[in-house]
């Protein structure tokens, strides 16, 4: 394991790990039933659940920061969907709840490299 992938918070591993799993999860039952969404949700849910998954176990910050950003955008993106198609309040939530935890990873991960950055 690297140095820089030491300063990485086990917490932050096992959420970004967590949300990994919940990607790919989503990605495998939209292949078994796509539904409205259908296949391309599916493949991109998994595509991005084994990438995420690839980089919480290398766990260099700053590919940590790279797909939480990506994933952070993607959850805004279905929050302004939703609000834009007139969803229900508690769909709003689950998009929120994930914006949420992928922003607290990601502003450790840039505090991790700063401070890495400033004693080098």
């Amino acid at each position: 394991m690297s140095d820089a992938a030491k300063s990485v918070p086990a917490w932050a591993r096992i959420l970004v790990g967590l949300i990994a799993l919940l990607n790919l999860g989503f990605g495998i039952m939209g292949y078994i039933s796509p539904g409205a969404a259908g296949l391309p949700f599916a493949a991109r849910n998994t595509a991005i659940g084994v990438a995420i998954l690839l980089v919480s176990i290398v766990g260099v910050p700053e590919s940590i920061a790279i797909t939480m950003i990506i994933r952070a955008l993607i959850e805004a993106q279905d929050f302004v969907i939703q609000i834009v198609q007139g969803g229900l309040q508690v769909s709003l939530l689950m998009p929120l709840a994930f914006f949420v935890a992928e922003a607290l990873v990601i502003v450790t991960m840039f505090g991790i490299v700063v401070k890495r950055d400033k004693t080098a």
